[in-house]
């Protein structure tokens, strides 16, 4: 496929340099970099998340997964019952 890109003369120059030190043409280093900078996108790309738990298998009574700041304060106030201020 054939492309058009505009780049600014500093990376035009440092583009061509390159190129010329590899002793291939401007478009097969421009694919050539651009194909090694998607790969190395895809290593990174993230896999969906999958919720674990260690025992049990339901969640205490009245305790919604989806606001997890609620397991906080559940968390804090059987922490702190009892203790005295």
């Amino acid at each position: 496929m054939k492309m058009s890109i505009s780049l600014d003369d500093e990376l035009a120059r440092r583009v061509q340099r390159a190129a010329e030190v590899q002793g291939i043409t401007i478009s097969a280093f421009i694919a050539k970099i651009l194909g090694e900078a998607l790969n190395h996108c895809q290593q990174y790309e993230s896999q969906p998340f999958r919720l674990v738990t260690v025992r049990g298998g339901r969640t205490r009574p009245g305790v919604d997964l989806d606001l997890p700041r609620e397991l906080d304060v559940q968390d804090e106030v059987t922490r702190f019952e009892g203790r005295s201020h």
